[in-house]
């Protein structure tokens, strides 16, 4: 099976080892530059990040897609701040006139915290059951061909119907509670996880498989990770080190915490139980980041030069992973990177790796 490439594009050229006082809330110029190199780095997709102090997503890959032509971009969403039929409409009117380049990324939200911001004090279990609601409408106003009702515990439309309708946009969705097991399996056709162990995504792969086989289904999968890559092994994990020690004095600059953390989701949970494990795990699995700043997010990565890198990417694919969402510490030259150094050794190797069973039948 073919593997797809997803960068990201942030709302500017920071992360965690730069001072976010110093950053622009969002750069016009970097979110455009990021766009085209991606783009020509042959990557198929860009995550467009949520948060609830964040520039709002859907502009921002509105945007990014005017500047671009054949990169898609994959919106983070938050489902619950805005209805779906409207929604529905609103994803639907930017894949037509991107010419069909729009996926949806489904972020439930895991901590209370974020949620509150928002205005939103439901429980998680309340929100994973908002989201199965949410994505039955979305989805039915993007086929239905004749109005609709929907009497539902969090919704209630009446003939509701939308003339404009999506290319063929695909639903990403993350979440690893069990509240969210079920949702994945029913609605999603990629389901996206953060950097785990091996063992980790074959049991991920293994449960998601099973809970979307009730409904006729088989999602793909997405595995989030954060390369550093260099010329040779011993400068990639000295580069890796470097990234830890700058994480590690500006956190402790900030007055963050280092130890101890408690995530309240599942899957920063699932990742910190990684981190637990190793600094290096499995082949080059690398978890410095995640250990000190709780797992929080996207925040481990795999170690080397690309060829090596490439060779635990594949490692992957033959787990069931068909969707890699890469983005570096340093976001618009990584992401160039990536695109001249790592994603032409993975598609070679994915392509080598198809051919096996045709030679064998030949």
């Amino acid at each position: 099976m073919p593997v797809k490439f997803i960068g990201y594009i942030g709302f500017n050229d920071r992360s965690e080892i730069h001072d976010s006082s110093k950053s622009r809330a969002l750069d016009r110029d970097y979110v455009e530059a990021a766009a085209i190199a991606q783009e020509k780095g042959g990557f198929d997709r860009v995550l467009i990040p949520f948060g609830s102090d964040s520039p709002e997503s859907q502009i921002v890959a509105a945007h990014a897609a005017a500047r671009t032509t054949t990169l898609g971009f994959l919106i983070a969403h938050r489902p619950g701040f805005t209805q779906p039929t409207l929604a529905a409409r609103q994803l639907a009117t930017l894949d037509q006139l991107s010419g069909g380049r729009i996926a949806v990324h489904i972020i439930t939200g895991g901590a209370d915290s974020e949620m509150a911001r928002d205005g939103d004090r439901s429980t998680k279990d309340e929100r994973y059951a908002r989201t199965d609601e949410y994505l039955g409408i979305l989805k039915a106003e993007w086929s239905s061909t004749t109005p609709f009702d929907h009497d539902g515990r969090f919704y209630n439309v009446r003939q509701a119907f939308s003339q404009i309708k999506p290319t063929n946009l695909p639903v990403f969705f993350g979440g690893s509670s069990p509240a969210a097991i079920d949702v994945a399996g029913r609605h999603a056709d990629v389901y996206a996880l953060w950097g785990e162990t091996q063992a980790q995504v074959r049991e991920a792969v293994s449960t998601i498989r099973t809970a979307a086989a009730k409904y006729g289904r088989r999602p793909g999968f997405s595995l989030s990770l954060r390369p550093v890559i260099a010329d040779t092994e011993e400068a990639a994990w000295k580069k890796a080190d470097q990234i830890v020690e700058r994480v590690r004095d500006l956190r402790s600059a900030a007055g963050a915490p280092l130890t101890g953390h408690a995530p309240v989701n599942a899957g920063s949970q699932r990742l910190l139980d990684a981190a637990n494990q190793g600094y290096r795990i499995d082949k080059r699995l690398w978890t410095g980041v995640a250990a000190l700043g709780g797992a929080a997010g996207n925040s481990t990565g795999l170690v080397g030069t690309p060829e090596q890198v490439a060779d635990a990417m594949l490692d992957y694919y033959d787990l069931g992973i068909d969707h890699f969402l890469i983005r570096g510490f340093e976001p618009l030259q990584d992401a160039i990177d990536y695109g001249r150094d790592l994603l032409p050794h993975v598609h070679a190797l994915v392509a080598a790796r198809d051919a096996e069973p045709l030679r064998a039948a030949g």
